[in-house]
């Protein structure tokens, strides 16, 4: 069974004047259908405004649809009796870390959801050590959050939704906010917990090379998905992401300018490696 699934899925919004009075409505997510497995790493691609954040809060219940179904691990995101069982099988990690740390040190704030969730003390304090050595932020478990780099909090918003032991994490551009070394150390810890510890990623991001090691790959564009596919085959269309206002890796685009060149390289190129293996060098 799927552990996310949405069915024609709708999402308008209700654009409304000063007064509130109804102006408009825009449909941000337009007829979405998709499944995701248990255990598969899904990269949810599109520019601004192509209703990818739009579409991934519908994954945690904080929306929910105009038309369409959106089940998790089996639960009608509409039942008002399972929001809490939804929310626990798909934790979600924002923009912005600052906004989802709310301990004054690292290990408590980790500890703030398995607490509410009922846990025992003692069996919080194993899930805050598992979920901080998970995502390499262990041995900063006393320190402020305030002490740490843009990277490091949002390792800190991962290991706080890890220790609820959820099923998937839905991560909504997670590395928005972060310098280049940021966003490696977050993708690096978010593939880990893929690998390793088998728990579903939805990485929502507009950054391409974010997604070379994804199982599955979504663009949104207008609020449809315009493209489905593994990394290699979403990137041997450079001419169709360009039209979708996506940048392409440059290792990816300086082989597609090749091929176009004359030379005999295949399309989909994704890493430096495969770039030089495949020009014999």
């Amino acid at each position: 069974m799927a552990i996310i699934e949405t069915r024609d899925l709708v999402f308008d919004y209700i654009r409304r004047d000063e007064e509130g009075n109804v102006e408009g409505i825009i449909t941000a997510v337009d007829n979405v259908s998709l499944s995701v497995k248990q255990g598969e790493f899904i990269a949810i691609l599109g520019h601004n405004g192509s209703g990818k954040s739009t579409l991934a809060k519908h994954f945690n219940a904080i929306l929910y649809p105009t038309e369409g179904t959106v089940f998790v691990d089996g639960m009608d995101t509409r039942n008002d009796e399972k929001l809490w069982d939804v929310r626990r099988e798909a934790g979600m990690v924002f923009q912005n870390p600052d906004n989802q740390i709310i301990g004054q040190i690292v290990e408590e704030d980790v500890g703030f959801g398995p607490e509410n969730l009922g846990v025992p003390t003692e069996e919080i304090w194993q899930r805050v050590e598992e979920s901080l050595k998970a995502v390499g932020m262990y041995e900063f478990r006393k320190y402020a959050p305030g002490k740490l780099s843009g990277g490091q909090k949002q390792r800190v918003s991962i290991a706080g939704v890890i220790a609820m032991h959820p099923k998937c994490i839905v991560l909504d551009e997670p590395t928005a906010m972060l310098d280049p070394l940021g966003r490696k150390e977050v993708i690096r810890a978010v593939r880990a917990l893929n690998d390793v510890e088998g728990i579903t990623i939805i990485l929502i991001t507009h950054y391409m090379e974010e997604i070379i090691h994804a199982d599955k790959v979504f663009v949104m564009d207008q609020g449809k998905v315009a493209l489905q596919g593994t990394p290699r085959e979403i990137f041997s269309q450079v001419e169709k992401l360009k039209e979708l206002r996506l940048d392409v890796p440059q290792v990816t685009m300086l082989a597609h300018e090749l091929r176009e060149k004359g030379l005999d390289i295949p399309e989909g190129i994704l890493t430096k490696e495969e770039l030089i293996e495949a020009l014999h060098l």
